[in-house]
């Protein structure tokens, strides 16, 4: 077998390589510069995952020869020949096998990025609907919600926790927005709390202290900004209630984002036996969670316990989410990043697919003569397999790097605000929604490209074991 390492690259591939380098290098520089937020249809911004794939690729088709080449030297003095022999061939690969791994890291530049375009916004999605609800779904009315009606949603399937809980506005002396006071049973509250992961919370910091000293509260963020830590006095229907600030969270399910206050239901009744308890004050609100809550079932529930002097409203985390993508922009850019993300992983397995199936005579041939050298088919089955790795390997990370930094580069100055939610502005720094990295929209690309390359080899492997070697070492036979 001739194990040198093929020429070098011509000057005049070296030279379009850095003109192209050089150019997609200042454009990607320009775009960070400038921001992507800029509205309108950009080209560049457009292009910008294209460019950085091709920085990429062009570096990797430089480092694609020399890397087996490296990992061939401490092969060369192992016992066995199989790893030596797959990782000489890979390195004395012509220059052209480089146009396939070109291909696969666009394209896998590309799909991540659109992968992560339709996992920001989903995630965007769900955290708004989360937020305008406070939990799976939330029945509320003006006035107390019958006991009948609250056992009834309790026991719909899918249910987990079921909450009850009383919300009364308070009036700040210090005419800022209104203060929230929520009453809930602290223990089912907060696992309400660690069930949505809004401002999760140990129950035992609501316990009652006892006697006449001031009830512990959860607080928001504004309300210590506002008032401090010191007792405050408030004043529910049912009498005055002194609490004191014990543990901060920026949200809580009944009232997200929003100034609020949170006590032990519990607390409350034992400070107020006689008023807190009478079913004329008793909870309007109903928070309830569950991974596969039914919500046709919560539906018929609420209609078939729900008195016809009481208006109640429904409000599911479901139709909230659903009604963010309701209009044919978000739905007409959702599909066109669905379009994107399956045509960059189909051009990269079909461009790793015809590169296999190009080189396979070859392999075919090389196997058939190692066979009549005395190679078991085991080792020819790992020589192939060993052969496919470092290539696709090599695209599996590359493109896997180049969607990170693609994200990275441009993650800060992409705002998906209007895909994501429509009719909101995302002015603020905190209502803007970015661009993330999706785990799985970078690893399940590169994962399908070495599984694809696996595949190809071990099937290969199978085909050339059913031919006999004169089939495939015909006389004059070029392959």
């Amino acid at each position: 077998l001739p194990l040198s390492p093929p020429p070098p690259p011509s000057r005049r591939r070296t030279v379009a390589e850095l003109t192209v380098l050089v150019l997609a290098v200042g454009a990607v520089l320009a775009l960070r510069g400038r921001s992507t937020a800029t509205g309108g249809v950009d080209a560049l911004v457009s292009t910008a995952p294209v460019l950085i794939g091709v920085i990429a690729a062009l570096v990797l088709m430089r480092l694609s020869p020399i890397v087996p080449r490296l990992a061939a030297r401490p092969a060369a003095r192992t016992a066995g020949l199989t790893g030596f022999l797959s990782l000489a061939r890979a390195g004395r690969a012509p220059s052209t096998a480089g146009l396939p791994l070109l291909a696969l890291v666009v394209a896998l530049t590309t799909a991540s990025f659109g992968g992560s375009v339709l996992a920001g916004v989903a995630a965007a999605r769900d955290h708004a609907a989360l937020t305008a609800v406070g939990a799976e779904a939330r029945i509320s009315a003006d006035k107390p919600l019958p006991e009948a009606l609250r056992r009834a949603a309790g026991k719909v399937p899918g249910v987990e926790n079921a909450v009850p809980l009383r919300i009364d506005v308070q009036a700040a002396d210090d005419n800022g927005p209104p203060l929230y006071l929520v009453i809930a049973d602290a223990e089912a509250y907060a696992r309400l709390a660690r069930a949505t992961g809004l401002g999760a919370f140990p129950a035992q910091d609501l316990a009652d202290p006892g006697g006449d000293r001031p009830l512990p509260a959860l607080v928001s963020p504004h309300f210590l900004t506002r008032f401090g830590r010191a007792p405050m006095a408030l004043q529910p229907e049912f009498g005055q209630l002194v609490i004191r600030p014990e543990t901060v969270r920026a949200d809580t399910p009944a009232q997200p984002g929003g100034d609020f206050v949170v006590v032990d239901a519990g607390s409350v009744a034992r400070r107020y036996p006689d008023t807190y308890r009478d079913p004329a004050t008793g909870p309007s609100v109903l928070l309830l969670s569950g991974r596969s809550l039914d919500t046709g079932a919560l539906r018929t529930a609420v209609r078939a316990h729900t008195p016809g002097s009481l208006s109640v409203r429904l409000a599911l985390r479901s139709a909230v989410r659903d009604g963010f993508a309701d209009s044919p922009l978000q739905q007409g850019a959702i599909r066109l990043y669905t379009a994107a993300v399956a045509a960059g992983a189909g051009f990269a397995l079909l461009a790793l697919l015809l590169s296999l199936l190009q080189a396979a005579p070859q392999r075919g041939q090389l196997l058939a003569r190692l066979r009549t050298m005395g190679m078991a088919p085991a080792q020819g089955r790992w020589l192939l397999v060993l052969e496919a790795l470092p290539p696709a390997l090599l695209a599996a990370v590359g493109g896997a790097l180049a969607g990170v930094a693609t994200i990275r580069l441009l993650g800060p100055g992409t705002d998906l605000t209007a895909l994501a939610l429509p009719g909101t502005s995302g002015g603020g720094a905190a209502d803007t929604v970015r661009l993330h990295t999706d785990p799985a929209s970078l690893l399940l690309p590169s994962a399908g490209v070495v599984a694809l390359a696996l595949a190809v080899a071990l099937a290969q492997v199978w085909l050339s074991g059913r031919r006999l070697e004169s089939t495939e070492l015909r006389a004059g036979d070029t392959r």
